[in-house]
């Protein structure tokens, strides 16, 4: 590769000279998942948009002057609910837990004391992972799960709310990798509606009881939401406002100092 051409955020891209050049303040690492995604998307969704979008951040950070260095993306994730799924290659929350833990540890050796979990799917409950993290480390994690940031703006930008696999997440690989966006012969998705099964029980539909939910049993081919309203514009207007709320907090936290009270005033 022509080195004009390496982004110098990007740890696989760079060197041991540029590493010790650039002395990176934040670390980014993005967080996916190995699942099917409906009939169209890859089984790679979650991990193309936790790189393409921890990119993305990462990108106008860096040009804003944070020293941010974006970690290889996880490509594996929790996926108890989709076993039912052939290859939803799952990884239980305690192996998990120690995985990040070993990344934790590795970049506290290398003097790196800020950590932001780019978490791109939502079997990956990290915030209980964050609460054990804390007295066994002297870096301070912080988590964006993005799908979760963004719903305010997913509501006026799409038109259908959705799960997994829907309007949003299909937007999304429209716009960073349309080359596995699979349609017909018509050119429409090639993807059922997304139609999920309702809850028996009102607390539950209500929300005031949670529950784990079996996959196969939820949906008929893994997704939750219709993706057929999709476009690329759309993924592109929901990457803008994931890049407008998560590059400034990068730029704050490279420059913030992580003595005492931090992250507090």
């Amino acid at each position: 590769m022509n080195p004009s051409a390496v982004r110098p955020w990007l740890l696989e891209e760079v060197t041991l000279h540029d590493v010790r050049e650039y002395d990176y303040q934040v670390a980014v690492l993005p967080l996916g998942a190995t699942e099917p995604h409906n009939l169209h998307l890859p089984y790679g969704t979650d991990s193309l948009e936790a790189f393409h979008l921890s990119n993305a951040c990462c990108q106008e950070a860096w040009e804003r002057g944070a020293r941010v260095v974006q970690l290889p993306v996880i490509a594996y994730g929790t996926e108890t609910n989709l076993q039912r799924f052939p290859l939803a290659m799952n990884i239980l929350p305690s192996t998990l837990l120690i995985v990040l833990r070993d990344l934790v540890l590795s970049l506290q050796a290398s003097g790196i004391r800020k950590l932001l979990i780019f978490n791109s799917h939502g079997g990956n409950e990290i915030k209980s992972m964050m609460r054990e993290l804390y007295s066994q480390t002297s870096v301070q994690i912080f988590l964006c799960n993005w799908f979760q940031m963004i719903r305010d703006v997913a509501a006026t930008v799409c038109d259908h709310p959705e799960d997994h696999a829907g309007e949003m997440e299909t937007s999304m690989i429209l716009a960073y990798r349309p080359d596995l966006v699979v349609k017909t012969e018509t050119g429409a998705l090639r993807a059922d509606a997304g139609a999920v099964r309702d809850f028996q029980f009102e607390a539950l539909q209500q929300g005031w009881i949670g529950v784990t939910r079996p996959w196969h049993l939820l949906t008929t081919n893994s997704g939750s939401g219709n993706p057929h309203a999709a476009t690329a514009d759309k993924g592109w207007q929901l990457s803008r406002a994931i890049v407008g709320r998560v590059a400034p907090f990068l730029v704050e936290l490279a420059a913030a100092d992580t003595a005492a009270p931090f992250p507090f005033q």
